[in-house]
């Protein structure tokens, strides 16, 4: 049977647009931030109600995606065993988790004992700072970010991430080379 002909490729949607278009939409994406925002407080105090497993879980997915990719495991294993905590102060959310053999699991808390780190911070906050358009050190000295609990595992989060050459991840995200 022979062969069918090859069909053309069909046009990426930015390649529809005129290229003095395409251009100024890029240079605008390239200096887009996230706006000052707070999550409102009738939705915080609902989600605050709501169980925490599901954003739990899509944290440590996140983070277990991220593990031996970007993220080193042999620089964090200090983390083994420790129970870390995210609170999303402005959404309600405390996010309770660990560093296992198998990665990043849900951690449950114990009544009467205290994470051994928590890391506190709007939903504005940490969105920056994953995207990179605020660091951590100018978040903590600015009071943004909190650390409570053991000093030396803070330095270790906050170095890591510092570590993370993300113009390199976002790169390979979006297929280009760095």
């Amino acid at each position: 049977m022979p062969a069918l002909p090859a069909l053309p490729r069909p046009p990426l949607p930015s390649e529809l647009l005129p290229g003095s278009l395409r251009q100024r939409i890029g240079e605008r994406l390239a200096t887009l931030r996230i706006p000052d925002f707070t999550v409102p407080a009738p939705v915080a105090k609902l989600v605050s109600r709501l169980p925490q497993q599901p954003p739990t879980h899509v944290l440590t997915l996140a983070l277990n995606l991220a593990l031996d990719r970007i993220l080193p495991r042999d620089t964090l294993e200090p983390l083994s065993g420790r129970h870390l905590q995210m609170r999303v102060l402005d959404a309600g959310l405390t996010l309770d988790f660990t560093l296992g053999e198998r990665g990043f699991r849900r951690a449950t808390p114990t009544a009467g004992t205290k994470p051994d780190l928590t890391l506190s911070a709007t939903t504005r906050d940490f969105m920056a700072l994953a995207l990179r358009e605020e660091d951590p050190d100018t978040l903590f000295f600015s009071r943004r970010l909190r650390m409570e609990g053991d000093t030396d595992l803070g330095l270790l989060v906050k170095n890591t991430l510092d570590a993370v050459d993300w113009d390199t991840l976002k790169a390979k995200l979006l297929g280009r080379h760095a």
